[in-house]
């Protein structure tokens, strides 16, 4: 018989709807059973692409004897981390200073008064890996809870202490300067993986964020930065954790080479990596770059958009109950799949029989051209045409599951993406449905997300889910931004500004500066406050972000202070593990190197108007804000454009930097 998660929005909570185990949604039933009963609370946290949270629910939550006992003695409530960032956010820091590490699925025990007091990740169902199984872990617990009460509450009460000093922030000696910014990048330098790409050892992740930080850097004219930002986009781009025939980036790699990824792809990797790519190529015109951001959108398109308008949140990496069975070929499948006239050429470049199935080129494009005596252009148009034979055969493969709920932030990620191809491409008819993806995606998220009661984090098939979170109000900004600097409609920007209001109003701490991750919750131990980055921006990074360039487009002096002090907060730390701190950077970067403010006036399809933004707009330039209007720019634009007449009775452009304007100029 299902449980209390068969009606649930989220598919995560849906695929354990049929389990013995009696879940609860997280809510006041659940959590008040727990204090009447005076039972332990079983807090599972994962999410749907998440193979070994399958292999958890197939192993244990499908048991019906270990679901026996955890319906006795436990309130077991189950959670999808995407839907509910707050609760995964403030438990894994429990589980990793409980265990040691972190990960999903999450496995964390609770007092009735949310204290957690033992927690870990996968737990086997027999004792292996050197880990107990999890009914020994659901035994032992039993015993201690009957007969261990007082040292219980000891370790709760250590650990909910423990949580409580790491979310007050206090304002550090350190500041963000141009000296600080260059030791900030010195370190990323000093730790960067020359053999191989990127940072860190097995498992690898894609760090699309320190990336954009280095593009900054180049920017800065800070010579090493392009040295690594190249390296880096191309290690991570000859296949394995790319996937060179669908295109789209999976989540990260199992080894330090980026040969054998974890094969399920989230939107908001690909979002990201999409737009680093395509400022890339804006920097370098590597057209490399341009066909990988290229390839990764078009992949979110066919594969992630959903009817509505919005993204889905995730592949899964399982098929046919298989990790990775979509996306793995034999030599053989691979070459019988192929053009007769391609085969040798895919035979010198891959074999995916000594890549556990996985297509990589061990060497970048110019390289390898130049092994195989072929021009550069020559060879990528013979890969394209290849891959997508390959992609052809693929589609007839059984699929894996999409997670298609729709989370604002990661969605705003997208928005952004988009909005910025659509503004680089000179193909007119690729621009114009990159263009419409966005404006379909930013009236979906304005009308169905945000609602009467506020906005709101996700949405699935008509339901929507929880009160938004302030990553989700800060992103959604930001993309509405970007999509105003390309299409110029200000009803982007009147929501954006909106948006800027409620997000300070619902999450600023007046107390102790900065930003709480989610609006009140009486059910939450403590507000959350979010100081790094993951594989998503912090939200207090990406709502400085937002507060500066809001002041950049209208002006709001006391949006920028709040910035600039919430960024104080922070500059210990970033500057010294800038690791986990590449969107802090990003922000900073744009505090210290000042807004270039660019107003145009003019009819938006008039020839020399559209030459005037044109103009504006070419290259990559993170501290540009463009704002476009008719006389009279309407009441809801960027105060930007506001006093500003034409000269001549022409379009007319007006630049101003570090509190000076240049002079009007007219289309040449």
């Amino acid at each position: 018989m299902p449980n209390r998660l068969q009606n649930a929005a989220s598919p995560y909570l849906r695929q354990h709807a049929d389990n013995p185990v009696d879940w609860y949604p997280w809510g006041a039933e659940a959590l008040e059973k727990a204090r009447r009963e005076d039972k332990p609370i079983f807090l599972s946290i994962g999410y749907a692409a998440c193979h070994w949270c399958h292999v958890m629910a197939h192993e244990s939550f499908s048991d019906p004897k270990i679901a026996a006992l955890m319906n006795a003695h436990f309130v077991n409530i189950k959670v999808d981390r995407e839907e509910r960032p707050d609760l995964d956010a403030l438990y894994m820091q429990a589980v990793i200073a409980l265990s040691g590490q972190g990960g999903w699925p999450m496995s964390i025990f609770l007092t009735p008064d949310l204290r957690p007091f033992y927690g870990g990740t996968y737990f086997p169902p027999v004792p292996r890996y050197g880990m107990p199984s999890f009914r020994q872990v659901l035994e032992g617990l039993i015993r201690s809870w009957e007969t261990r009460r007082q040292e219980i509450d000891r370790v709760a009460g250590q650990v909910a202490l423990n949580l409580q000093l790491q979310n007050n922030w206090s304002e550090s000696q350190a500041r963000f300067s141009p000296e600080a910014m260059r030791s900030a990048a010195a370190r990323l330098y000093e730790t960067y993986d020359w053999a191989n790409g990127g940072w860190g050892e097995a498992p690898k992740f894609p760090q699309p964020m320190l990336l954009a930080f280095l593009l900054r850097r180049h920017v800065r004219k800070d010579a090493q930065a392009y040295r690594v930002l190249r390296h880096a986009l191309h290690s991570m781009a000859r296949g394995g954790m790319y996937d060179l025939v669908g295109g789209g980036f999976h989540r990260y790699s199992t080894d330090r080479f980026w040969r054998l990824p974890h094969f399920e792809k989230m939107l908001y990797d690909n979002a990201q990596l999409a737009q680093v790519y395509l400022q890339a190529f804006q920097v370098a015109r590597e057209d490399f770059f341009w066909q990988i951001a290229r390839e990764t959108l078009d992949f979110m398109l066919r594969e992630m958009q959903l009817p509505e308008g919005g993204f889905a949140s995730s592949l899964d990496a399982d098929s046919e109950g298989e990790e990775g069975r979509f996306y793995r070929w034999t030599t053989a499948e691979m070459l019988a799949a192929l053009p007769a006239d391609l085969r040798d050429l895919f035979g010198a470049v891959y074999n995916p029989d000594a890549t556990a199935g996985v297509l990589h080129r061990q060497q970048d494009v110019d390289a390898l051209a130049a092994r195989l005596g072929l021009d550069t252009d020559r060879l990528l148009g013979a890969l394209v045409r290849g891959h997508e034979a390959l992609r052809q055969a693929r589609a007839a493969r059984t699929r894996p599951a999409t997670d298609d709920k729709v989370v604002t932030s990661w969605n705003a990620l997208a928005l952004a993406a988009l909005a910025e191809a659509a503004r680089v491409d000179e193909e007119a008819e690729r621009a114009r449905v990159w263009l419409e993806a966005a404006q379909r995606n930013a009236d979906f998220l304005l009308t169905t997300l945000w609602r009467d009661d506020g906005l709101r984090r996700s949405w699935r098939a008509g339901q929507p889910g929880p009160p938004a979170f302030l990553e989700d109000y800060a992103a959604l900004i930001l993309g509405l931004l970007a999509l105003y600097q390309t299409d110029f409609n200000p009803r982007w920007f009147g929501a954006a500004h909106q948006l800027t209001g409620l997000m300070m109003q619902t999450f600023a701490d007046e107390e102790n500066g900065g930003f709480f991750d989610a609006p009140p919750d009486e059910t939450l131990l403590l507000r959350p406050k979010t100081i790094t980055d993951n594989a998503t921006p912090s939200g207090n990074a990406l709502a400085v972000e937002a507060l500066l360039y809001m002041d950049a487009f209208d002006g709001r002096g006391d949006w920028r202070s709040w910035a600039e002090s919430t960024l104080s907060l922070v500059a210990e730390a970033a500057i010294y593990n800038p690791a986990s701190f590449g969107r802090w950077l990003c922000a900073a970067d744009f505090s210290l190197g000042k807004p270039r403010q660019i107003a145009i006036l003019g009819e938006p399809e008039h020839q020399e108007t559209v030459a005037l933004r044109v103009s504006a707009q070419t290259g990559f330039d993170p501290n540009r804000v463009v704002a476009l209007s008719p006389l009279p720019p309407p009441a809801e634009g960027p105060a930007l454009l506001q006093g500003r007449p034409l000269l001549n009775e022409r379009p007319t452009m007006y630049v101003c930097q570090d509190f000076t304007c240049q002079r009007p100029l007219n289309a040449r």
